[in-house]
């Protein structure tokens, strides 16, 4: 069969190495326009398209797929349209382009968390079984019959971006496999059975931690937000990433009250629990060792800020 290939983040790159290793053609490779990156703001090539590089493959950069874009991908007379984390809608008459339709791998067991940050989403909610799902791309969001998944048992601890990692190359094998069986007519897809649940993207306010909750509820949303957006919480007036932790013993510690423990740092929570920070990010500073961050203290009450009593009931 000839394919399309459309994807953009670093999660999406097993599936296209995936794909143009297959017995299939192909024939195009679609991805997010460069983006300006770091502090310098230089015009990076999305992981995808570094990735395409080595491929003799054209590659369609497109921030949108609109008229222009489906024009293009038209002309390449796809049989089968392949999307992974792309990062934009596809519509008509784009969807009824490629003569078997768009398929679309996502990292979830759907229809739970249908939307942008699944496994982010299924991290802070405290799932410990996740996976992914090939499925038939219709108007609806992620609401296609489904090809096939798999299931995957999230590893004690394990932040979304490790698990992403995991799901990204367990993902590629289910693609292909499903992209094979369209091609000898043998796939077979069913609806979606179950409650759906929404996984909108995370902005960096859904990062901050609220040390009023239990530590395991801290740490599912602080593994759940790292890398992306971040983990974090206020000090003394401004933001400390939170890159590495887990969780303390139970302790008389006040929810947000630090104090320090050997070479690390204990941070209360709520019911009596704690949270062990290992690698912290002041702003504007590099990462370094919690402990190392702590000898630089200067404050007399150290403690993280709490929510207000009107966004703790919100």
């Amino acid at each position: 069969m000839r394919i399309v290939f459309a994807g953009t983040p670093a999660p999406a790159v097993p599936s296209l190495r995936a794909v143009a290793a297959s017995a299939h053609d192909l024939v195009g490779i679609v991805t997010r326009s460069d983006a300006p990156l770091g502090r310098k703001r230089v015009l990076t090539p999305s992981a995808v398209a570094a990735a395409a590089a080595d491929l003799d493959v054209p590659i369609v950069k497109a921030d949108r797929l609109d008229a222009a874009a489906t024009a293009a991908i038209a002309e390449l007379t796809p049989d089968l349209g392949v999307i992974v984390a792309y990062g934009g809608l596809v519509r008509e008459p784009l969807l009824s382009t490629p003569r078997h339709g768009w398929i679309n791998l996502h990292f979830s067991l759907l229809p739970r968390w249908r939307g942008a940050a699944p496994v982010q989403h299924a991290l802070i909610a405290g799932e410990r079984t996740t996976g992914a799902s090939v499925f038939q791309l219709v108007a609806a969001l992620d609401a296609g019959d489904v090809f096939g998944e798999v299931r995957y048992d999230v590893p004690r601890g394990a932040t979304a971006g490790e698990v992403l990692t995991d799901l990204a190359d367990a993902g590629a094998e289910l693609l292909v496999r499903v992209v094979d069986e369209i091609a000898a007519g043998t796939a077979r897809a069913v609806p979606q059975t179950g409650t759906p649940t929404l996984a909108p993207k995370l902005s960096i306010a859904d990062g901050a931690l609220d040390l009023t909750a239990s530590a395991d509820v801290v740490l599912d949303r602080f593994r759940g937000t790292t890398p992306e957006p971040g983990a974090h919480v206020s000090f003394d007036g401004a933001r400390l990433k939170v890159l590495a932790a887990h969780r303390g013993p139970d302790a008389t510690l006040e929810p947000g009250v630090l104090t320090a423990s050997g070479r690390d740092v204990l941070l209360g929570a709520g019911g009596g629990t704690t949270v062990v920070l290992k690698t912290v990010q002041p702003a504007g500073r590099s990462a370094m060792a919690a402990g190392d961050w702590w000898r630089g203290v200067r404050v007399d009450d150290p403690r993280v800020a709490l929510p207000s009593a009107t966004e703790a009931t919100s």
